[in-house]
């Protein structure tokens, strides 16, 4: 028991550890905290790296400071001319081995196959006997020396150029190993710049005894990664990810679409390396904060570099808190509201008779059924409801007007064709209101709301809504608040995927700026149209209510 404590409480503690090992590596490092960490990132993965960028940017500093990140370990580095030979890398041919046994053996002290960490420097200028060589390491982790294969301890390899592998020339197959790809520029800012030239240079990280790895607990993180889980809801953010990758290639005419293939290989690899992410992270599962390391999975080239950054902020915008889906169904619940109300306008809205409609002889409006209401003295009201929901009809009742009360004799007496203003009551209102009213090209009453908009309206004993019509868009206005519903929670859970996600040790600060903001963004829009939609729900579900002779029959 106490064992199992004592691992639960490493655990716990190693999302600590390793945000101080990383400050330990990118101390005295000016805009090199992003590359430092995906180197480390992918070391902890058993993963290789690449890194381009033109000459005299510490590409080879940086990987020697990696070194330190490890107990005990062994640092190999080789600069790749087109002359170098596998005796340079892999170790000298052991002449007392070819005299005394007739035996090609290399001595390997010293040399890659011993290194934990490697780093190769132009490394497409090597020759073929190196690099189909090297691809055996890095595929398999072995080095085969005579007669027998040997594990290469190697955790990390750097390689690095400032140039791409030449279209067909066999280097496709390593390059494609190297998962993780990072562009590395010169220094940018100002300040940053001038502490270079004046602090001293430290060629090697201070890193504490503590915070260094050993082999054993190097080991046993590879045993546990792989166990960690792909949830469903990320296998398909990711491979939304990877569908608009590929539609952005096809979709690119400056280049080749081949230069944004991502294998299946690397696929997998990628995988593997976001559980990484997720278990140095403290967490049992990939989270959406993990598929922003996937920027530097993508890319190809300098140019379609360029192209994944701009799917990758699209997807951290849209896709990796379900921004773009939130606001989809917020859509949805506009579109179903708007045709509720259009059903109840078509179905209930007071229209003249064909006899009669623009003859100006007869009353234009019939409101003998009309049951009669009294507000403050006044008698002989009749009510209209109208029919869309938060018109303001009068700057005297601003807010949402559902119905207004009018004399029944005054009604049938003015309103003729063209707009008449008429004195009524709106809501619960007290005081009278100008209120304009008209009948429209289809022959049906309206009333203007202060946007001079024309609002449908119901004459309360004449369009009264049936039990059947009620149940119906009560049972719609049901479907648009549970969606409505969906989205908060869909909201709430991105809310707290974020807060438990931050801080993320290897992920892009500009990508995670961009995500907070976004979903701060999409909050902000939901909370708005969810305050704007849920009264427009309420009012439809209400709707009924409107037309009792028994709601507010006296005011």
């Amino acid at each position: 028991m106490s064992q199992n404590l004592a691992t639960v409480s490493q655990r716990a503690l190693l999302p600590e550890r390793i945000a101080s090992l990383i400050n330990a590596l990118s101390s005295g490092v000016y805009e090199r905290e992003h590359t430092i960490k995906m180197c480390l990132l992918a070391a902890l993965a058993g993963e290789s790296i690449f890194l381009l960028g033109p000459p005299g940017i510490a590409k080879s500093y940086i990987a020697k400071r990696l070194i330190e990140a490890f107990d005990n370990s062994q640092f190999f580095e080789y600069l790749m001319t087109r002359f170098s030979t596998p005796e340079e890398v892999f170790g000298p041919l052991s002449i007392q081995a070819l005299k005394d046994e007739g035996k090609y053996v290399r001595l390997t002290d010293g040399y890659l196959p011993n290194a934990d960490v490697v780093f190769l420097d132009e490394i497409w200028k090597a020759g073929p006997a190196i690099l189909n060589t090297l691809l055996t390491v890095v595929n398999e982790r072995t080095f085969k020396n005579g007669e027998h294969v040997y594990p290469v301890p190697m955790r990390l390899l750097v390689t690095a150029s400032n140039e791409l592998p030449e279209p067909d020339s066999g280097l496709d197959a390593l390059y494609d190993r190297m998962l993780l790809r990072v562009f590395v520029n010169r220094i940018q800012e100002k300040k940053n710049f001038k502490l270079m030239l004046t602090e001293p240079s430290q060629d090697e990280a201070t890193v504490a005894d503590k915070l260094k790895i050993s082999h054993q607990e190097y080991q046993h993180w590879q045993t546990i990664i792989p166990t960690l889980d792909l949830p469903d809801a990320i296998f398909e953010k990711l491979y939304t990810l990877k569908q608009r990758v590929e539609n952005a290639g096809s979709e690119q005419s400056q280049f080749d679409p081949s230069e944004l293939y991502v294998s299946d290989r690397r696929w997998k690899k990628a995988v593997r390396l976001l559980k990484a992410a997720a278990f140095f992270n403290g967490r049992d599962e990939v989270a959406p904060l993990d598929l922003l390391l996937l920027e530097d999975c993508l890319w190809h080239s300098p140019e379609s570099r360029d192209v994944v950054q701009t799917v990758m902020q699209a997807f951290a915008k849209e896709v990796l808190f379900d921004q773009q889906e939130v606001l989809a169904l917020i859509d949805d619940v506009k579109v179903a509201l708007e045709e509720i109300e259009q059903d109840t306008a078509e179905a209930l809205t007071y229209r003249q008779e064909t006899a009669t409609a623009g003859l100006t002889r007869k009353a234009m409006i019939d409101v003998s059924q009309s049951p009669r209401f009294t507000v403050n003295q006044s008698r002989d009201l009749v009510r209209l409801v109208l029919l869309r929901a938060n018109p303001s009809v009068s700057e005297q009742e601003k807010g949402d007007s559902r119905w207004v009360y009018l004399d029944a004799s005054d009604i049938e007496k003015k309103l003729k064709t063209g707009s008449t203003d008429l004195y009524g009551y709106v809501n619960k209102n007290n005081h009278l209101c100008r209120l304009t009213l008209e009948w429209d090209a289809q022959h049906a009453l309206v009333i203007k709301d202060i946007a001079n908009r024309p609002v449908p309206m119901a004459l309360v004993g004449v369009n009264d809504p049936s039990e059947s019509q009620l149940a119906d868009w009560k049972q719609q206005t049901d479907q648009a608040l549970e969606q409505l519903q969906h989205a908060q929670f869909l909201i709430r859970r991105a809310r707290s995927q974020l807060n438990a996600g931050l801080p993320h040790l290897f992920a892009q600060p500009d990508l995670l700026e961009i995500a907070s903001a976004s979903l701060v963004d999409v909050e902000h829009e939901v909370k708005t149209q969810i305050d704007n939609l849920e009264r427009q729900v309420n009012r439809l579900a209400r709707l009924g209510e409107f037309f009792s002779g028994a709601s507010h029959a006296e005011c």
